[in-house]
């Protein structure tokens, strides 16, 4: 199970997650006395947002720098819908990473929220990184990021990323591009999927961030309720066991997450717009819903220790990424305001 926040840093159990901004201002600055007592070297902590186009590798390195997956991973672009907060933890430091969605512009309600997790992900923050595709040529898609990053005062890091698949004297030309478009204060080639560069990446943060006690307790690795990893993690299986019509047309909404001593029963709906894509995502004799199930069932046991029963329904809900309603319930922000008020209403004395 993911450790719980503590009730100060407003992550508890019915209460939304809140963004680096507000964290930071609720947060006592001193450290707590007996954080003092065993300190023998400085310590830091401090937030670092990773923003870039769809499919540039977002996810990929917060999960490799992590340790483990925080965000699902798909070759399909725009995977990630909402920001998502991934701890490094070390002896000497706390690095709390905000992964969001692909960078681009918005056509639907669905895409308009993604974009405003990523103008949030740049409130409150120390460093932002704008991570790029090194195998793509600069184009009009990477001055539009640009743009975003021009937003951010403060210091901003270039991640080139992929190099383990290209010769490295093509690195230069594509340095000396982003250059000429903006004044990076660090530029580091990295490769998230083999780790390469990754450790000089992390030291670069490092000797900008300030000293300061964790944000976080140290086995806590990141701020998502499981409900929202849940329902993530049924989304990647089926977004990778579908073809290319079916990704940005699959929600997937927790119906019940019933949790007992060795057990977690989840109930969970895949909403798709049109009775074709039911079709497909079902499969012949369900198949294909059964393979998502049990792909989702798995790695749920992995990451969350222990067994789990997992339901699935298919559901069509026509132009849902444009019904603000279902947008709303795929925030996992307001999921847990939602939570709160139930829980606050059940505990309420009835007269």
């Amino acid at each position: 199970m993911f450790p719980a926040c503590p009730e100060h840093h407003g992550c508890g159990s019915g209460s939304a997650t809140v963004s680096a901004r507000s964290l930071r201002r609720s947060f006592t600055p001193a450290a707590p006395h007996w954080w003092r007592t065993i300190l023998v070297v400085p310590f830091k902590s401090g937030f670092v947002a990773i923003i870039g186009r769809p499919n540039a590798g977002k996810s990929t390195l917060v999960n490799t720098l992590v340790g483990r997956k925080v965000a699902i991973v798909s070759p399909r672009p725009q995977t990630t819908r909402n920001r998502i907060q991934g701890i490094v933890n070390r002896d000497d430091a706390q690095i709390v990473l905000i992964d969001t969605p692909g960078i681009h512009k918005p056509d639907s309600v669905l895409s308009r929220q993604m974009m405003d997790e990523v103008q949030q992900s740049l409130e409150g923050i120390d460093i932002l990184s704008l991570i790029v595709d090194a195998t793509a040529d600069f184009g009009a898609g990477d001055r539009f990021a640009i743009e975003w990053v021009k937003r951010f005062h403060g210091p901003v890091f270039l991640l080139l990323n992929k190099v383990d698949t290209i010769r490295k004297q093509l690195l230069l030309p594509l340095i000396d591009r982003y250059r000429q478009a903006f004044d990076f204060a660090e530029i580091f080639p990295i490769s998230a999927l083999t780790g390469e560069g990754c450790p000089d990446l992390v030291k670069g943060w490092l000797a900008r961030l300030p000293e300061a006690p964790p944000y976080f307790p140290q086995d806590q690795f990141t701020d998502q309720p499981e409900r929202f990893l849940a329902a993530e993690i049924v989304r990647e299986k089926a977004i990778l066991a579908t073809r290319e019509e079916i990704p940005h047309a699959v929600a997937v909404l927790i119906d019940s997450f019933e949790e007992s001593d060795d057990l977690i029963k989840i109930r969970a709906t895949i909403y798709v717009e049109r009775e074709g894509q039911k079709g497909i995502l079902i499969g012949k004799g369900g198949e294909t819903i059964k393979k998502i199930g049990t792909q989702a069932r798995k790695e749920l046991e992995t990451i969350l220790g222990t067994h789990i029963f997992l339901e699935l329904f298919v559901k069509v809900q026509a132009n849902w990424r444009q019904n603000s309603a279902i947008v709303r319930q795929l925030d996992w922000h307001r999921q847990l305001e939602q939570l709160g008020e139930i829980q606050q209403e059940e505990t309420e004395p009835r007269g």
